[in-house]
């Protein structure tokens, strides 16, 4: 099975281009369909309602003669998570006062569509990561399993979506107990050098780089780590297939 990952969008349509190109068996955005500095709020909400129809229609051409639904997952960002109605502006940078109110209406009509994490295999997705600490914080510790988090996260924001909201001193979102849509690299990292390290690969966004970088994720987080927050920058993707990861680009 082919798997596209893809960063934050933030109302970019190139994502359109990498799912031709690869023809995935499997889709996921990382979150973050909002907030453009360079794209109208109006066209950020179409863009979103065509990754919602995406979703819903989704389908992949194999030869001529059968096709195969193929699975979307839409994860929810922090710049997602602000227009939320019972969140709202928390003063968080980006927020698009003028449009909130139908970002927040096409946010709510479609968030059974949207979850906080995905797992398949070793592989863990989240918009910012999943910090040991938090999940000690909002469950107690040793209300958490590692093979379960996922789906407890994912019911968790559900039932209380207010406990995802922006939750540490550190300006930037660098804390170790910063919740999965906040936290930053070096902050996850550390929270994270011993269960979490061992047993689970994560994948995430929201702290923007210059390029996927493949080789650096394996030398500096011994690749446990990749940081994917880069279609506004290089235009590169995430591939996994047969276990395998590989960079694609939209340029």
């Amino acid at each position: 099975m082919k798997t596209l990952v893809l960063g934050d969008t933030h109302g970019r349509s190139n994502w359109k281009l990498a799912v031709h190109q690869e023809n995935p068996d499997r889709v996921i955005f990382i979150g973050d369909y909002f907030d453009s500095f360079d794209i109208s709020g109006v066209e950020q909400i179409q863009n979103f309602k065509d990754i919602i129809k995406y979703k819903e229609t989704s389908f992949s051409n194999i030869g001529t003669l059968k096709e195969h639904k193929t699975k979307v997952v839409l994860l929810f960002g922090n710049h997602d998570l602000h227009y939320l109605p019972e969140i709202g502006n928390t003063g968080t940078s980006g927020y698009q006062a003028r449009i909130a109110p139908s970002i927040m209406q096409v946010i709510d009509e479609n968030r059974k569509h949207l979850q906080m994490a995905y797992q398949f295999d070793d592989f863990v997705f989240s918009h910012a990561g999943i910090s040991i600490e938090f999940l000690d914080q909002v469950f107690s510790v040793g209300g958490w399993q590692v093979e379960t988090m996922v789906d407890q996260l994912n019911e968790l924001f559900k039932y209380k979506p207010r406990l995802f909201d922006f939750n540490g001193m550190d300006p930037y979102g660098d804390n170790t107990y910063q919740t999965p849509v906040w936290i930053r690299p070096r902050s996850l990292m550390k929270a994270n050098k011993n269960i979490l390290k061992r047993r689970v690969i994560q994948i995430v966004g929201h702290t923007e780089v210059k390029k996927l970088d493949l080789i650096g994720s394996e030398k500096t987080a011994g690749g446990r780590y990749y940081f994917i927050d880069c279609m506004g920058t290089s235009g590169e993707y995430l591939v996994i297939e047969d276990g395998k990861l590989r960079v694609g680009s939209t340029r």
